[in-house]
């Protein structure tokens, strides 16, 4: 990946027209055309929703269960994509690099995309994506943070009080942490579903 600036806007229009279809290898994914009626008005709502006339290979596995899906589709539209107490861009960076820590290509790709979207520079996701947090591209607050959710998702029976502590001596609010654990353990599901089935990265070419 060329490290050299932003994505341009004509840069982000070309990854998105070279995603990839949704496949898996492991369990097959749900078929808008044989799906239940439940099912097939949830793809409906992600669409009116997202603006997006695909269904991502992620959505595709919750399918597998109604229900399951439609609360899943709740967290993304009022939690994870929605406004909260940390910036989309910061849960946005949190999924790309918790993603890589779990070795979910599927993901960390997917999020690197999304965070172009949000302003994050290439050199930001590279560093993002091979564990390398340069004090020169991150705030010191963003370092803060990402070595918390680092440690939530690497090893989270050793949290500490402490490591809370010293996420809010570097800016964040306690709720803001608290958001932050909530964001990791949820992504670190999301990789592990994607992983499981088998869901390849949607940009085999690379970004």
């Amino acid at each position: 990946m060329n490290t050299n600036s932003s994505f341009s806007a004509a840069e982000m229009e070309a990854l998105q027209h070279r995603r990839a279809a949704p496949s898996s290898s492991n369990l097959p994914l749900a078929d808008g055309r044989t799906a239940s009626e439940d099912v097939r008005a949830l793809f409906a709502r992600y669409s009116e929703r997202f603006g997006r006339a695909d269904i991502p290979g992620i959505v595709l596995c919750f399918a597998t269960n109604a229900a399951l899906l439609r609360g899943m589709l709740e967290v993304a539209e009022n939690f994870v994509f929605g406004e909260s107490l940390l910036s989309r861009k910061h849960k946005e960076m949190i999924a790309t690099y918790v993603s890589q820590q779990n070795a979910c290509s599927y993901c960390a790709d997917s999020h690197a995309v999304a965070l172009a979207g949000q302003g994050g520079s290439r050199e930001v996701i590279c560093a993002l994506q091979v564990d390398d947090l340069n004090s020169q591209l991150f705030t010191g607050a963003e370092l803060g943070l990402l070595k918390f959710v680092a440690k939530v998702n690497g090893d989270s029976a050793a949290v500490s009080r402490a490591d809370v502590e010293e996420a809010m001596s570097v800016g964040w609010t306690e709720l803001q942490v608290a958001e932050a654990v909530h964001i990791t353990a949820l992504f670190a599901a999301f990789n592990r579903i994607a992983n499981g089935f088998g869901l390849p990265t949607p940009f085999p070419g690379g970004l």
